[in-house]
């Protein structure tokens, strides 16, 4: 996004790309939609950057969610409002904006090198590059922007290397942490091997005050799902800061504990208790194990619609950082200018995942990326004249 605001405005770029073939974690996001951005109000999307909030507004003030929508439909990519409010390209797909993006980038000029890794500066100040044949080179240049991405997913390109660069360049960052991530569970080895990979659809998920309602995936070793990752900032920090996080689920929170109650009091009690809560809750094999494996369920209809209202499950771990959607930590605020230059090292600017924001998903991730991309490459162009 930066590079082609840079040659709109008359500049010759270079793109670096350390993988193969450029996209590749765009391409990825495209196999689930490509949730581009949001379609609620602007001042509501800024709040969803929590601590970052005042950070990040002044970048999606001037980048707002339409104007990302209307660079998509300039690129031949329509784009539609889902049920949930999130803006989707017509494709449902990465790769036809891709090509017409990558189209218009080589109309532009804009030069891309693949296999060309950042590597830090030469003895002469210049941006150092490592190509395929594995030689270092250092690069003139009169503005250096690095979008580095974060250190999840590191197979399709950020592995979050370049974190030791900065800070021996005096820049250190904060460290980098999984955002948007599944957890470890306290649960028996017999219910992981039996029940991974099974879903536990429209659950609603509690730690303390805050909740989030969606579906889960339960793996071997607890969860993953749009319900946890909408927790997993509080999660995590309480995971870090204490060892655990204790939630609660509710496995029907479409039902009142009376009516639950109720419904289980009115099956055959000779039956076994999956069939019981099967017929009447409609409750899944993996949803009736999970209450089984939190203890032993009451017999009493009251006390059971209770713990199927409030599962207890204790969180150990985050699932880790290369398999977190995105990353918190990263170049902190403090560190840069209002056109994301960096204090310490004049001439160098950076953007994205790699600057110190987190938000949860539902398009809030790609919206700041391009903007930030926006806003560095403005002010380059502001500052070179």
């Amino acid at each position: 996004m930066a590079a082609e605001i840079l040659a709109r405005g008359g500049a010759k770029v270079t793109v670096h790309d350390r993988m193969p073939s450029p996209a590749r974690r765009l391409l990825m996001a495209g196999r689930g939609g490509l949730n581009l951005t949001h379609s609620e109000p602007i001042t509501d999307m800024i709040g969803r950057y929590s601590a970052r909030s005042d950070r990040i507004a002044p970048f999606l003030e001037a980048f707002p969610p339409a104007a990302l929508r209307d660079w998509a439909e300039g690129l031949g990519q329509a784009t539609f409002v889902g049920t949930s409010g999130r803006v989707f390209p017509r494709a449902l797909k990465a790769s036809p904006l891709v090509r017409a993006w990558l189209t218009r980038l080589d109309d532009l000029g804009v030069e891309i090198r693949l296999r060309s890794t950042w590597t830090g500066w030469d003895p002469d100040g210049r941006p150092r590059f490592r190509g395929p044949d594995g030689v270092e080179v250092g690069h003139a240049a009169d503005a250096l922007l690095l979008a580095l991405g974060g250190a999840s997913w590191p197979r399709l390109g950020a592995d979050g290397g370049w974190t030791d660069l900065l800070a021996a360049a005096g820049v250190p960052p904060a460290p980098l942490r999984p955002a948007n991530c599944g957890f470890v569970a306290d649960l028996s080895p017999a219910f992981a091997a039996r029940h991974a990979g099974a879903p536990l659809k429209a659950v609603e998920i509690r730690f303390g005050e805050a909740t989030a309602r969606g579906d889960v995936v339960l793996t071997r070793r607890g969860l993953e799902g749009g319900a946890i990752y909408a927790l997993s900032a509080r999660l995590r920090d309480a995971v870090e800061s204490t060892g655990e996080a204790r939630v609660s689920i509710d496995l029907r929170p479409d039902r009142s504990i009376d009516d639950l109650a109720d419904r289980i009091a009115r099956q055959p009690r000779k039956a076994s208790l999956a069939t019981r809560l099967r017929k009447a809750l409609s409750l899944s094999p993996a949803a009736i194990a999970l209450l089984r494996d939190a203890g032993p369920p009451p017999a009493d209809p009251l006390a059971l619609a209770r713990k199927i209202k409030s599962t207890p499950l204790r969180l150990v771990a985050t699932s880790g950082l290369e398999r977190a959607i995105s990353t918190a930590g990263g170049v902190r605020f403090e560190d840069l200018d209002p056109g994301l230059q960096l204090r310490a090292r004049p001439g160098v600017w950076v953007a994205g995942e790699m600057i110190d924001w987190e938000a949860p998903t539902g398009g809030y991730l790609l919206q700041a990326v391009f903007a930030t991309g926006v806003r560095a490459a403005r002010n380059i162009l502001d500052r070179a004249g």
